[in-house]
Parts: structure tokens; sequence; C-alpha cells
């Protein structure tokens, strides 16, 4: 029985039932009441509550884990006017939340997908640049923790859109915010330490190393996360 509900066929069409469901919107009282015992419960959210990680970057752009529709309301206080939500999927009560909280607000709400234990694609990151370009400011990007995805994002507004040294950019990932370099996240480290050694070495800037140098495949052939970290990361602290 175990092996017919993990198939990936059979993990997929309840993804996608997920989706379906929360994708919808949320009519009524009990609607809404599913969807933050969701929010707290399934997406874990109930610690989300005690700790946001929310950190300003700089004066246009802030990090967070996903936030509640009260931190939503408290960041439009802040005179946030867009939050990019880096997750995709839509699987938890936490998305239509989110959405109808920046409705409320007069936030933009965007999307930008960002994987946490994949090398980052030149498609991500050239992508990002654009991005960031037709944003309306001051932002707020998170994920579900707001350590991995918020980091990385974080790291290439700093190096794409401000022009900051990858120095200042890769403190974006540190332990300080959650994030561990050593677990299957750590690819996210590894790709600007590659980028260190093949880009600035050489004297090329990050996006000309990118578009012309830069090898994911290679990437991901040498980097090789700590078991422990790993499982820490994944099974205890079920990140994304």
């Amino acid at each position: 029985m175990f092996n017919r509900f993990n198939k990936p066929e059979v993990r997929y069409a309840r993804r996608m039932a997920r989706i379906r469901r929360w994708d919808a919107p949320l009519e009524g009282g009990w609607a809404h009441l599913k969807a933050y015992v969701n929010m707290l419960f399934v997406d874990h959210g109930i610690f989300r509550a005690i700790y946001l990680n929310r950190h300003k970057v700089t004066d246009r752009f802030w990090r967070a884990a996903q936030p509640s529709p009260r931190d939503i309301d408290a960041i439009a206080r802040l005179g946030v006017r867009t939050v990019v939500n880096l997750r995709g999927g839509r699987e938890y009560g936490s998305w239509p939340l989110e959405r109808d909280a920046c409705e409320r607000n007069g936030i933009t709400l965007a999307e930008f997908v960002v994987r946490s234990r994949e090398a980052p694609s030149r498609e991500t990151v050239l992508s990002a640049k654009k991005f960031f370009e037709t944003l309306d400011y001051p932002v707020l990007v998170h994920c579900k923790s707001g350590a991995d995805r918020a980091g990385f994002m974080a790291a290439l507004f700093l190096l794409v859109h401000e022009g900051r040294p990858v120095e200042e950019a890769v403190r974006e990932l540190s332990l300080r915010y959650g994030h561990f370099r050593f677990a299957k996240t750590g690819i996210l480290d590894a790709f600007f330490e590659l980028y260190r050694q093949e880009g600035a070495a050489a004297g090329l800037d990050f996006m000309t190393w990118v578009t012309t140098v830069y090898e994911p495949d290679k990437l991901r052939a040498r980097f090789r996360p700590n078991f422990w970290s790993a499982f820490l990361v994944d099974r205890i602290l079920h990140r994304e």
C-alpha cells in the first residue's frame, strides 16, 4: 500500500489536487478558517507566528518567511508596495490568504519561482535581473522559511540590481537567517563560490560569467552536501 501511494504519478495527482483546492477563491468564514488551519499546521505557519525571519536588506528590499495576513498588514504599514512569492505551487492555505491580504492592502503580489536544492540555471539568473527592473519598490521577497530562497534572491538583488560586491551579497546566505551551507541548500553558496573562483578571479563581472562561463552541470557534479546537515534541514525542519 505504501508503494502504491508513493508512486510519482500518485504524488503528482495529489499535489495538483491541493493546488486546485487552494488556488480557488476563499468564500465565507468557514473557507477562511480552513485556510488558516492549513497555514498554521500543515504549512508550519505556527512557527512563523513566533518568528517571521524578516530582515531589511536595503531601504527598498526586505526578505522574510511566508507571511500571514497579519504580517502583510504590518509590511503595508512599512510602505512595502510589492510582495514576491518565491515558492510556487500554491499548495497550502497560505497562498489564498496571502493573495487576499495583498489585495486588501493594495500591494502587488508577484511570483518568481526559485529552487533551493538545485544549481541555479542561467535562465533563472537572467530572468531575475529583468524581474528586478519591473518591480514597484519597496519590495518584500519570501519563501517558506526565509532562509534559503529568500537569501539567494536577496544576494542576486545586491549583485545584479544594486551592483554590490559578491562578498557583500553572499552574507545573505548565512546561519543568521537559518541557512545551512552544508545541507543540500548549500548548492546556492557553492554557486557564488564558483563565481569567485572562475569569474571574479579572472576579472569577469557576475553577469558576464553567468552568460559565458557558468556551467550548472559542473556545479552539480562537484557539490556534496553533508548527510546530517541535509537530514536536519529536510527531515527535521521540513524546508522546501
